[in-house]
């Protein structure tokens, strides 16, 4: 077994401040025996606007955030995983997902599929397709220390085609770095995790963005492991006061376990194969 710490901050628009945020949870995970890390959607940083969104999106090459974190995961031997804003072209930006090994070097790149048009009666507006470039591709799962991980974020965890189609290529652990509003994330955030994890039969990572950010907007936080079961085997709140991480063991001796005890057996000849 490997231990796996997931991650939860609040993000602002401070990218300076976000990354110290970050570096604190990069030393916990460390000490606490974690071989990766896996921090939220947007952990670089959360605008109050998409104007200044785009104005903060940098290259990594060129981004403060990503450079401070590659440094981290090179000193502390850690493989860290975390969400970005990239920029696009027609005055746009990415919202993108990166895996940083343990020598400091980026190794894969996640573009989100689905982005977040949504008008919540008594809660936010959120256009999230204004400002941002969707991706276009599912990335196929990749070997890591932990296993082979398969990439997702946030509003994809809406979609199980994607869990599905990582499963069908032999992902184990699957990540949804979110920054979930309130009330959906009241909703259906642990529901939906859950099940993605029992239909894949997979670790399920999501690492949550939790508390306010500025006046118009606040996360729900509750960052979770699931095994390929469906139980929760680490867990964090909604309440921000510090940043905070939660470690779990990834079993893939269970996970083979499930899988054989458990056999999913498709009847493609009747629907498609995802």
């Amino acid at each position: 077994m490997t231990i796996a710490a997931v991650g939860q901050l609040c993000s602002t628009a401070s990218v300076s401040a976000n990354l110290a945020q970050c570096r604190v949870l990069v030393q916990k995970a460390a000490e606490a025996g974690a071989k990766a890390l896996f921090l939220p959607e947007a952990a670089d940083y959360i605008a109050s606007s998409p104007v200044e969104s785009i104005s903060l999106a940098r290259p990594v090459q060129q981004s403060e955030f990503v450079l401070g974190l590659q440094d981290e995961a090179r000193n502390n031997n850690l493989h860290i995983n975390v969400g970005i804003h990239e920029p696009a072209s027609d005055e746009r930006v990415k919202n993108t997902l990166i895996w940083i090994d343990n020598k400091g070097d980026i190794t894969q790149r996640y573009q989100k599929i689905h982005l977040f048009d949504v008008d919540i009666k008594g809660g936010p507006v959120l256009k999230e397709s204004s400002s941002v470039e969707k991706g276009n591709e599912i990335l196929p799962p990749f070997d890591t220390v932990l296993g082979r991980v398969g990439l997702a974020i946030c509003f994809d965890l809406r979609f199980p085609e994607i869990s599905l189609a990582l499963k069908r290529q032999n992902a184990q652990i699957i990540t949804y770095p979110s920054a979930f509003t309130v009330p959906t994330g009241r909703a259906h955030w642990e529901t939906l995790l859950r099940s993605r994890a029992i239909e894949t039969q997979s670790y399920v990572i999501a690492a949550a963005q939790a508390g306010p950010h500025n006046e118009k907007r606040r996360s729900y936080g509750h960052s979770m492991i699931v095994n390929p079961w469906g139980e929760i085997v680490a867990k964090l709140g909604d309440e921000y006061e510090e940043p905070q991480i939660a470690i779990g063991d990834i079993d893939l001796d269970l996970l083979a376990k499930v899988r054989r005890e458990m056999p999913l057996l498709r009847r493609t000849d009747i629907y498609p194969e995802i």
